[in-house]
């Protein structure tokens, strides 16, 4: 299934699967890793496990701390609830489109 724009935070995922297939370890190809399993089991196409990066939950605080250490965890957790946003709307979409199948 394609990421449909319409979803809260789509604009962050489809970067990051695009940063994930060129393997560039970016703040959204890491917020994807994260997301991978539910991801997954909402039917988008992601990489195998073993071509994610390893731990991006402390690889992105990381990544966010070298660019603003003051904001590193406020800037954290908006990118998760964003993430979960996504996940939440289209995880509704399916559920909808499946009642009317």
């Amino acid at each position: 299934m394609l990421i449909d724009d319409k979803f809260p935070g789509a604009d962050l995922i489809a970067q990051g699967l695009d940063d994930l297939l060129a393997h560039r370890h970016t703040a959204n190809a890491l917020l994807v890793a994260i997301g991978a399993p539910r991801l997954r089991r909402l039917e988008l196409d992601l990489p195998a496990d073993n071509r994610l990066p390893q731990h991006p939950e402390h690889l992105l605080y990381d990544l966010l701390a070298s660019q603003e250490p003051q904001s590193a965890h406020a800037n954290y957790n908006a990118l998760i609830r964003r993430l979960v946003s996504y996940e939440r709307a289209r995880e509704l979409a399916i559920e909808r489109a499946n009642r009317g199948a």
